[in-house]
């Protein structure tokens, strides 16, 4: 059975630095594209970034020059490296494994924000 599991999450002030990891355990994900989106309250979830089996990434216009995204095959783990914050970047932010047809997700890494 394949699990995701985040963390990393939790408090910093804005300008500040956080990195999430998640990690996968049960298959391997190689082939796999790995995501990270977030969900404010009341709002939908969106993607925030992500980075193909090949290595190319693309990112949330809202992010891009402050949040980076990595992979780790051999550790079937996705990273992302986010500096800069703002509070406005406050949310629960959920990775993604995304392969033949088949979606992961984990369960949720809290993200906040403020002074």
């Amino acid at each position: 059975q394949v699990q995701l599991v985040e963390s990393g999450g939790g408090w910093a002030q804005p300008g500040g630095s956080l990195t999430l990891s998640c990690a996968a355990s049960g298959s391997m994900f190689s082939r796999f594209s790995m995501g990270w989106y977030r969900q404010a309250p009341g709002k939908q979830r969106d993607l925030v970034a992500t980075v193909y089996s090949s290595g190319f990434t693309n990112y949330h216009d809202s992010v891009k020059g402050r949040f980076t995204i990595s992979r780790d095959n051999a550790k079937n783990t996705v990273y992302l490296q986010m500096n800069k914050l703002k509070p406005e970047d406050t949310a629960l932010y959920y990775c993604n494994f995304r392969g033949g047809g088949i979606d992961y997700w984990g369960q949720g890494t809290q993200v906040n924000v403020s002074f």
